[in-house]
Formats: structure tokens, C-alpha cells, sequence
């Protein structure tokens, strides 16, 4: 009896074993199959933009994917979506950080596509192309920016950054951290203002600085005097990081004499511990407006390829900020103040080759100038060509060489349809003024000297003295380079020095709040 109790329990457990057994076959997931070998049907990606329209701008660039893929998925990796597809989906979600104004389409979606991703999950298609339709996004937002027409229309004409984000994928799914670095193209200079934004909306979350009182009595605060202004004044300069502390004193001291200067170095002013009503006034902008200052200069950042930065000599223009920079092997070896075109005549933002410099030049005066100021005043008195050195040659009037030509004693050219280029001037008074916007159009540099031995430094033939010599000699000539130096005129408001530390110059063309107005979301 015993013996056949034990028999019918061995029989139940086995029984119960192999029922067990086949209950977990029938609920084990089925077998997927190696999702590099997966195609999908390519006729799939047209109705996929059919069913996501606010995302049809891309869907050229991702059938151009797919087809050199053979349309095999590309965003699955173990039976899930991989890791360059979480990191995307990361950026995304902070697209503010880019300075991007823009809803990211279907967020929502996306969002609840990684709120239910388990590790055991079939391709999907919709999951599929809504990444990679979402990479276009992303990178037509972060590393293009605006259309080149946008762009062309606000008078930019330096050449725009030109990158293959297909072929740029295929660097990101096999290293994904790429995506934080500067392999991407863009300007570096991008990076440096993208941090900075950081920063600065950090201080907006702590209720950025408040409004300085400017008493309409007090011209200039100067060192010893004592004011409530001053002691706002230093709570300003300290929240900005100009000062290191804040003592609250209302005694205009050293200390804060040190932080005055720094604020000023950065704002584009001329360094004087005397702090005056306009100082307060440039203070009193608004951290919100700052940072919408540092997000348009991101993206005047995507239009300038990060190459530029890779030639050997290059001679760079800022026209806010007043400043020529030559560097050599990415290095600056010289900075000068210039003079650029006042608002009527808009110094143009473009590039071109420097080929020429020519010592104790001739200026051969323009059309418009000749009609619009030399006739007029030869008009009025019969000598004037005379009394300032000039002279009909053919059918124009052109300047005499000599130390009151309009071009002073030397000239850089990169020829232009804009007959724009750099040279000296009789004027050097101009250098020292804050507002530098007094030219026809054409850049006028206070250390032509020092330029022009620095490009001629691999010559033999010239030296500073030589320089000298030819500049003064009182006769054109000629000198071509035997390599030509890219020159980039480019316009920021906002730029990050060597030293990590932002400086916000007036928009003197008045160019910000034009593009503003298409990057922010109404």
C-alpha cells in the first residue's frame, strides 16, 4: 500500500513537472532573429511621413539613409533600441541646453517609446524611423541652424557649413559620445557660448541680478565715494562673477575698482574705474536678455564650419567688437583694434583670400564717393583736389600716395565684389573711441605694421624695417603673397575669450533682434 502511494505521488510530480514545463514553453518568447540581417519594406518610409507630416522636411535624408543601409534597421541592438538611440533621445529632452527654441515633433511619442521598451521587443518600424527622422531633426536644428536663404537675407555671406549628417550617423552609432564632442563640425566657439548659457540660466533660476538705480544728478562714481548705487553695483559685478565677493559696501573701494574694470573689459569699453551712467545702463540689461543674446550667437556659430579653424594662417574680423585677430597654426600672434563701416555703409560679413599688399598705395576713389562727396566739393572750391593730394587719372579721381592718403601708407587686399579691404589711416585718433563705426565699408587697422610683418615673417627678403621703408617711400608697390591668408568678417555679439570668459558687445548693426525674432517661439 505504501509502495503504491509512493508510486502515484512520483506520477503526480511528474505529471505537475512536464505541465510546468510546457506552461513556460508556451509563454517563452519566440526566437528573434539577428536585427543586423532585418530589411524592412521601403515603401514603409513614405507612409511613415504620411502619417508624420511635421516631419516630412527630412524624409529625403532618411530614404538617402536606408538606401545605402539596403534598408536594414540601424537602431536596434540586442533586441533594443541601442545605445546611440538613448543618447539621442536624452538630447531631445534637453534641446534647450543647444540654445533650440523648437518643440521636438512627437515628443510625446518618443517619450512613451522608452517608457514601455523592455529588452525582449521585435523592430518596430515606427520606432525605427521616428529615431532616425528625429537625428535629421536634431542635427538640422543643433549643427545647420537656419535655412541659408534666412541667413543670406540678413546680409551673412561667409560660406555655410556643409557636413553629410548621413554618413556623420554612422560615426555616432559606433561611438555615441561623439555627439558631445567637437568632431561635429560646428564652430568650437559654439561650445564655449553653450556653456556659458548654462550659467547664465542658472543665474536667471536664482532671480538674476536686479535693476541698478541711476541717480540723473551723479555724472561718474569715482573711487571713495560712497552711494547705495555702489553697494547695488557690486551685488550686480559679484552675481556676474566680476567680483569674487560681495562685501556689501557701499564705499566705492579697490576691490570693486578691480571688478569695474573687468566688467568693462568684457563689454567692449574702455577701461576706466570712473563708472558711468551708460556703464550702469549696459548693467541693468537683463540676464533674460543676455541669454537670448548667447542663443543668437550659437547660431551664427552653425554657420560657420569649424575648418576654418584648421588653416595654417587665417585673419579673422569682428565687426561688434571692433577687432582684427591674426592667428598661425590656430594661435593668435596679433590683435588690433579696427574701424568698420558705419551704419550706412555696413561693413559686409563674407570671406575671401588675401593675395595682395600693397605698400604706399594710391586710393583710387569710389563711384559713389566721387558723386556723392568730391564733386560736390570741387564744385564749391576749384582747389580742392589739390589741397588733398588728388588727382584726375582717366576718368576718375584717385589720391596720391603719402601720409595724408585716405588709406594711410599701406593696404591688404583680398579681392571682392564688395571692393572691400583692410588698410592704415592718416586717422588714428578713431582707435581710441569705443564706437568705432566710421568707414565707407572698408576696415581700417590701427597695427597695419605689425600685420604685415607677421604675413611677410617667411620672406627673407622683408622685415619690420623693410616694411617700414616701403610704407613710406612715397611710391606704389606691389607685393603678392606667395600663400594666400583665408579672411573671415564675421558678426558676434557675444564671444568667449581665450581665458573662458564672455564678452557682450552693441549691436551696432542692429542685426540681433532680426534674428531673434526666428529663433524664438512665439
Amino acid at each position: 500500500m505504501k509502495k503504491l502511494s509512493k508510486s502515484i505521488a512520483f506520477f503526480c510530480f511528474l505529471f505537475l513537472l512536464i505541465n510546468v514545463s510546457c506552461k513556460k514553453k508556451d509563454i517563452a518568447p519566440e526566437v528573434i532573429p539577428d536585427i543586423i540581417n532585418t530589411t524592412f519594406d521601403s515603401t514603409l518610409v513614405q507612409t511613415f511621413f504620411a502619417e508624420h507630416p511635421k516631419l516630412a522636411k527630412y524624409q529625403s535624408e532618411v530614404e538617402q539613409l536606408y538606401r545605402q543601409r539596403k534598408f536594414h534597421y540601424i537602431w536596434y541592438e540586442n533586441h533594443r533600441v541601442n545605445e546611440f538611440g538613448n543618447v539621442l533621445h536624452n538630447k531631445l529632452n534637453n534641446l534647450a541646453e543647444e540654445g533650440i527654441q523648437d518643440t521636438v515633433p512627437y515628443k510625446e511619442k518618443l517619450d512613451r517609446l522608452y517608457e514601455y521598451l523592455d529588452l525582449n521587443q521585435r523592430p518596430k518600424i515606427e520606432t525605427e524611423l521616428l529615431h532616425s527622422a528625429l537625428y535629421f531633426f536634431y542635427a538640422d536644428k543643433v549643427y545647420h541652424g537656419l535655412d541659408p536663404k534666412k541667413s543670406t537675407e540678413m546680409e551673412w555671406y561667409l560660406p555655410r557649413n556643409k557636413q553629410s549628417y548621413v554618413n556623420y550617423l554612422d560615426s555616432l552609432l559606433v561611438n555615441p559620445s561623439l555627439i558631445n564632442k567637437r568632431e561635429t563640425g560646428v564652430l568650437s566657439q559654439y561650445f564655449l557660448l553653450k556653456k556659458v548659457l548654462k550659467e547664465y540660466r542658472q543665474i536667471e533660476k536664482k532671480g538674476g541680478w536686479k535693476t541698478i538705480n541711476i541717480d540723473p544728478k551723479v555724472k561718474a562714481y569715482k573711487l571713495g565715494d560712497s552711494s547705495a548705487t555702489i553697494a547695488q553695483i557690486r551685488e550686480r559685478l559679484f552675481i556676474s562673477g566680476d567680483l569674487s565677493k560681495d562685501s556689501k559696501s557701499a564705499i566705492y573701494d579697490k576691490d570693486l575698482a578691480k571688478g569695474v574694470l573687468k566688467y568693462q573689459k568684457r563689454s567692449g569699453t574702455n577701461p576706466s574705474t570712473d563708472i558711468l551712467p551708460k556703464h550702469i545702463s549696459d548693467m541693468n540689461v537683463t540676464v533674460g536678455e543676455r541669454i537670448k543674446t548667447l542663443i543668437v550667437n550659437m547660431e551664427r556659430c552653425r554657420w560657420v564650419s569649424n575648418d576654418i579653424t584648421k588653416a595654417k594662417e587665417l585673419i579673422a574680423i569682428n565687426i561688434p567688437a571692433y577687432q582684427l585677430t591674426f592667428f598661425r597654426d590656430g594661435k593668435p600672434e596679433l590683435r588690433s583694434n579696427v574701424v568698420v563701416g558705419k551704419v550706412m555703409n555696413k561693413t559686409v560679413i563674407f570671406s575671401a583670400p588675401m593675395k595682395y599688399i600693397v605698400f604706399s598705395p594710391y586710393w583710387n576713389i569710389p563711384k559713389s564717393i566721387l558723386e556723392n562727396e568730391i564733386l560736390p566739393s570741387i564744385a564749391k572750391n576749384a582747389n580742392y583736389l589739390e589741397e588733398h593730394d588728388m588727382e584726375w587719372h582717366d576718368d576718375y579721381v584717385r589720391q596720391r600716395p603719402g601720409p595724408t592718403n585716405s588709406l594711410g601708407l599701406i593696404k591688404f587686399l583680398f579681392p571682392n565684389s564688395n571692393a572691400i579691404y583692410l588698410h592704415d589711416t592718416p586717422a588714428k585718433s578713431l582707435f581710441n573711441r569705443e564706437d568705432r563705426a566710421f568707414s565707407h565699408g572698408c576696415i581700417r587697422v590701427e597695427k597695419p605694421v605689425e600685420l604685415a610683418t607677421l604675413i611677410m615673417k617667411n620672406d627673407r627678403n622683408w622685415d619690420e624695417e623693410r616694411v617700414r621703408e616701403a610704407m613710406n617711400k612715397g611710391e606704389e608697390k606691389w607685393y603678392t603673397l606667395k600663400n594666400k591668408i583665408p579672411v573671415y568678417i564675421g558678426y558676434f555679439t557675444a564671444w568667449v575669450d581665450d581665458q573662458g570668459e564672455i564678452h557682450f558687445y552693441e549691436d551696432v548693426y542692429k542685426r540681433d533682434d532680426q534674428l531673434a525674432s526666428l529663433l524664438f517661439v512665439k
